[in-house]
């Protein structure tokens, strides 16, 4: 087949696996360039659609040509458009550092670093442990176990260890690994009867980064083989860095045994950002793909996208390709039209007087008896559910919930949600009983 005829076949594929927002947007514009031997050029329309693609899509893409083909292809991406010299240059030099990590077997991206990483409260902690990590492998915070929400920074984090220990102690042997190919890995070395092999890679490595460990869970094999990984690396004073969406106590399914060897070294959570930390990190991520956002661009979209980093960044690259198809500058009103679909209409904003309105109809309590220092058993858990969707659906800190909800102090806050998630998790009616709440003042 043409390459034409292959990458129609290929989108058809695509088009069913990502749904027709994300086709329509990323990949409809996509053109196939040149076919020859084992290689395919697409061709994008312009850098904007390369970076989000070949970052967010390349595998996806790699995986669909192999299916239709049965063989592995060299998939490059070039932007249609002419580049900049400096543009090229540091394309260039991404494209480069990347092969070469290939080339001895990391799957790092090269641009997950330290210097683009934007710190702010709710990571600090995390980052300096990370940073840490990175100058002394296996000497300190080991295991160091990164939890926090999707899209946080957690694989940016903990790829900037691996990046900054490639780059200061290149002989080191280092493997960045997400959960779910490492149980791949697992069964096909079980179903090939090469496990040997298996452990002289996984046990002979110097820094072992090990991306959303959450997946594991249910799956013995993997957890016994991780174990054995583990101890070994730990005994030989080997790095280990674990990533997950939860901390340990909270992963269902998976051993004690695991879950007390992730609470060996050093815990170290993510937050959702503040306003300002986003406001940070709108303006970083436009520097670094060299365009200009207004403030109130910037502050639309800090405002806007709740808590998902990568929804932000995917907001920014999409301005960016939108100003660049069009030649117009990235404004407001482009903005709100560009985003519709990525950026819901606003509803009223959800404050902690509408959380208390709304807890308070559903519990049968006045709204002053949250406030205040009763104690009953009935008011306790309202005013404990209160909080929790507070710290759930506002940007407020623990310290200002607290404040709104009776003066109370941070610690009790904390206390109240993890009150929450454990009868959350016990009782099903109680579940669905929060879930209304939610849906109510989400729907204003």
């Amino acid at each position: 087949m043409d390459k034409n005829e292959l990458w129609n076949r290929c989108l058809e594929l695509i088009e069913e696996r990502v749904g027709k927002g994300a086709f329509d947007l990323w990949f409809r514009p996509i053109k196939a360039k040149q076919m020859k031997e084992d290689q395919l050029i697409l061709e994008m329309p312009n850098r904007f659609y390369r970076e989000w693609v070949e970052e967010n899509y390349s595998q996806m893409i790699n995986d669909t040509v192999r299916e239709i083909t049965g063989r592995d292809f060299d998939i490059r991406f070039r932007v249609s458009v002419k580049q900049d010299t400096e543009e090229k240059r540091q394309y260039a030099q991404f494209t480069q550092k990347k092969r070469a990590l290939r080339q001895r077997g990391v799957y790092l991206n090269p641009k997950y670093t330290f210097d683009g990483f934007v710190v702010g409260p709710s990571n600090a902690f995390a980052h300096a442990a990370a940073l840490k990590v990175s100058e002394s492998p296996g000497t300190v915070y080991n295991p160091l176990f990164i939890y926090g929400g999707v899209g946080l920074g957690k694989t940016h984090l903990i790829s900037a260890i691996g990046n900054h220990i490639l780059d200061k102690m290149p002989d080191l042997k280092v493997i960045y690994v997400q959960s779910e190919q490492f149980t791949n890995e697992v069964v096909s070395a079980i179903r090939h009867d090469r496990m040997t092999e298996l452990k002289e890679k996984y046990r002979t490595v110097d820094v072992l980064l090990i991306d959303d460990i959450q997946f594991i869970a249910n799956k013995t094999s993997t957890q016994e083989e991780f174990f054995h990984t583990f101890n070994s690396l730990y005994e030989q004073q080997k790095q280990i860095v674990i990533s997950s969406d939860r901390p340990p106590k909270e992963i269902q399914d998976v051993t004690d045994r695991l879950k007390s060897r992730f609470t060996m070294g050093l815990l170290a959570d993510i937050q959702p950002p503040s306003f300002e930390t986003k406001l940070a990190i709108v303006y970083k991520k436009a520097e670094l793909l060299n365009i200009v956002v207004p403030h109130d661009v910037a502050e639309y979209l800090a405002m806007r996208v709740k808590s998902n980093i990568r929804d932000l960044e995917g907001c920014l690259i999409k301005l960016a390709a939108h100003s660049s198809l069009s030649g117009l500058p990235i404004s407001l009103e482009m903005a709100r039209h560009a985003l519709r679909d990525m950026i819901p209409e606003e509803h009223r904003p959800i404050t902690v007087d509408r959380i208390l309105k709304v807890v308070s109809e559903f519990f049968g309590v006045k709204v002053q008896d949250l406030r205040s220092k009763k104690k009953t058993k009935e008011i306790v858990l309202a005013r404990q559910v209160a909080m929790y969707l507070a710290r759930q659906l506002t940007d407020l800190s623990l310290g200002d919930i607290g404040k709104n909800i009776g003066g109370k102090d941070h610690a009790t806050v904390i206390y109240a949600c993890r009150q929450v998630e454990a009868k959350k998790a016990q009782d099903e009616s109680f579940e669905r009983i929060l879930e209304s709440m939610i849906k109510k003042l989400k729907e204003g």
